[in-house]
């Protein structure tokens, strides 16, 4: 009974993290690309390989993560790295699925500022409802989970300060205004993954990811 408890709730875990996955992909294609916002961290960087050279950010985003995952199997054992892989993965299905075959376009170019707060709040629940239920989204969301634990700040905010590195690069191929919408939507999305993640835990939670 107990084993079958367990494998309930491993699939509830999974669901949910499929969930925050489908969202953020959805976000990242519909709302940031199509409407030329950069993003933070590996997905930042995996958008200005599609901008710069039209790579895939399905399979950079994965080439990103390798290193950070081989780290993580020592640092938090196989049950996050299984969690972190599953997570990964799908984000990275669900956005080449979009990218393929989505005919939806998304066009708020004349409304930039609700852009960024829909991409905010939208990747931020996402992320959140993944590091929540025990997951990471890639190699950026363990060294912010990492960097965390180590120093003390909110998830939310490790995240922010990884992000302002990767959108100093973005103003290679962005314009001014673009990044500050741009840093407008990770400042939400940061918020919202300290609220989601931490939500009904103490202040001295770390996240829910330590838990698992």
């Amino acid at each position: 009974m107990r084993r079958k408890e367990e494998r309930i709730q491993q699939l509830q875990q999974v669901a949910m993290m499929l969930v925050g996955t489908f969202l953020m992909a959805f976000c990242y294609y519909h709302i940031n690309f199509q409407n030329n916002l950069a993003e933070g961290g590996f997905v930042g960087l995996a958008l200005l390989g599609k901008y710069a050279f039209d790579w895939s950010p399905a399979v950079t985003m994965i080439v990103l993560d390798i290193p950070i995952l081989i780290v993580a199997m020592f640092v938090k054992g196989r049950k996050f790295l299984l969690n972190t892989v599953i997570a990964a993965v799908s984000l990275s299905v669900f956005y080449d699925i979009f990218e393929q075959f989505s005919p939806l376009v998304i066009d708020l170019k004349e409304y930039m500022l609700v852009a960024a707060v829909l991409a905010g709040v939208m990747t931020g629940f996402g992320a959140g409802i993944v590091i929540r239920f025990g997951g990471a989204t890639g190699g950026d969301d363990i060294l912010a989970l990492f960097l965390s634990k180590w120093s003390g700040f909110t998830v939310g905010t490790m995240f922010f300060i990884l992000d302002a590195v990767v959108l100093l690069l973005s103003l290679v191929y962005l314009p001014i205004a673009e990044t500050m919408y741009t840093i407008l939507a990770v400042s939400i999305a940061g918020k919202m993954i300290t609220w989601i993640a931490t939500y009904g835990f103490s202040k001295n939670s770390v996240s829910i990811a330590a838990r698992n």
